[in-house]
């Protein structure tokens, strides 16, 4: 059974940082890309950031500059830094992977989803 957990989230004030994980069981995704998205209370789910096998990364433009995404392929684990928090960051944010090599920011292109974890940034 595949299952992506995340975990790192939690509480930090405006201009703070934050680093949230990603561990994959069940399937490596060493060849697939995988991604982060965020969903606020009353919002749809946001794009935040993709990353595929060879390290090739696309982000939302809300984050551009102020997160990075990365992975530890042995390790089956992805990572979101972030950097510069904004209260309009505040969100759940989760991690996903698709049975694909190529970046994609459209949650309708993953097949894996973990639970999610709470990020708040406070001002």
């Amino acid at each position: 059974q595949v299952q992506l957990v995340e975990s790192g989230g939690g509480l930090v004030q405006a201009g703070g940082s934050l680093r949230v994980s990603c561990v994959a069981s069940g399937r490596s995704f060493s060849n697939d890309a995988m991604g982060w998205f965020r969903q606020a209370p009353g919002k749809e789910r946001e794009f935040v950031a993709s990353i595929n096998w060879m390290g090739d990364t696309d982000y939302g433009w809300p984050v551009k500059g102020r997160f990075t995404t990365a992975r530890d392929n042995a390790k089956n684990t992805m990572f979101l830094q972030m950097n510069s928090l904004k209260p309009e960051d505040t969100a759940i944010y989760y991690c996903a992977a698709r049975l694909s090599k190529f970046l994609s920011s459209s949650p309708d292109d993953y097949n894996y989803w973990g639970q999610g974890t709470q990020v708040t940034v406070s001002s």
